[in-house]
């Protein structure tokens, strides 16, 4: 896996997380971003062949065997469009775009060029939740009737000394706010349970931040099988929290970044028995990393799909209609 020349595109903090990875597993990195001063910032960070301010220079470059695309949401499809048909397997940070139709033509490209393209969901490495995959198909709980997804946290608090003017969660047409950037539940969620049949949802800008891209989002989702499902995300919430809980008709499983644990208690006291974890936050995108690369070496199907993440934007089109409409949307 190792020697493989990776172009990072957005030398962001997410752009200069995956070239330390991809670095640390062997890999030679160049680096893309129209700010001069962040590609030299990575470079400071992780030894680049080379920086780039114009994406076509970055795609003629002699030597390149794939590339990461780490930018801002609104321009994901156009640079992983340019990256595919300059022959180059694409690992495509989430979410796939700001909207359906921009996906589905990235869609249209990766079913022509036939390259691989690996969404970065990145809470699908996160060994906890892979652990806790395993538990509910194994029946810890029995069948779930109902779960709880939440995610809460100031977005001051996310990139300390960085404006967040500049930020571009702060910016609708950056593609940042709650419902986008945080989508990575939205993906869990069908990762675990599959597709739901119709969904309610407020997506809203609520708090005092100071943004143009929504801060509060609220997602009911209605399942088949009786399962229900609410989904919180915010950007205003401190302490933050992150954390799931299903409810089984033989007790309920609870899993929490803060503390790393599951949980899981079946009489009516709160008896819980936990499980904690080590892991640290990077394991996750070190797993996406090490993903990547055994794609490159074509040992594996993707782990997360570009499907994936269509299917995403299906549940984010519905929310944006039901909040609009004020109405429940239906999925079939």
């Amino acid at each position: 896996m190792s020697g493989r020349h990776v172009l990072i595109i957005g030398a962001g903090s997410v752009g200069r997380r995956h070239a330390r990875n991809l670095a640390s597993l062997g890999c030679r990195v160049s680096a893309m971003d129209p700010r001069a001063e962040r590609g030299a910032g990575l470079a400071a960070e992780t030894p680049a062949i080379a920086t780039f301010t114009d994406l076509d220079a970055a795609l003629a470059a002699p030597g390149l065997d794939a590339v990461a695309v780490c930018s801002p949401t609104a321009f994901h499809v156009d640079q992983a469009i340019a990256s595919l048909r300059a022959g180059l397997p694409v690992l495509l940070e989430k979410p796939v775009a700001r909207d359906l139709a921009a996906a589905r033509r990235l869609a249209d490209v990766v079913d022509e060029t036939g390259l691989p393209l690996l969404l970065g969901y990145t809470w699908r490495w996160w060994p906890p939740l892979a652990d806790l995959r395993r538990r509910l198909a194994d029946g810890v709980v029995g069948r779930p009737r109902h779960v709880d997804f939440i995610m809460s946290a100031h977005l001051a608090d996310w990139h300390p000394g960085e404006p967040l003017a500049e930020f571009f969660m702060s910016s609708a047409e950056l593609g940042g706010g709650a419902l986008l950037d945080e989508s990575h539940w939205i993906d869990l969620m069908l990762w675990l349970f599959g597709m739901p049949t119709a969904l309610s949802a407020s997506v809203e800008t609520i708090s005092d931040l100071e943004i143009t891209s929504d801060d509060n989002v609220d997602m009911q989702l209605v399942y088949p099988d009786g399962l229900r499902v609410r989904i919180h995300l915010d950007l205003y919430g401190r302490p933050h929290r992150k954390e799931i809980r299903f409810i089984g008709e033989n007790g309920t499983v609870l899993w929490s970044e803060a503390p790393n644990r599951i949980a899981v208690a079946h009489g009516m006291t709160a008896d819980w028995r936990a499980t904690d974890f080590d892991c640290e936050r990077n394991d996750m995108f070190m797993g996406v990393a090490r993903a990547f690369l055994t794609l490159l070496d074509g040992d594996a199907a993707p782990a997360c799909t570009l499907a994936d993440g269509l299917n995403v934007m299906r549940l984010i089109e519905a929310a944006r209609q039901s909040h609009a409409e004020g109405r429940r949307v239906a999925l079939t």
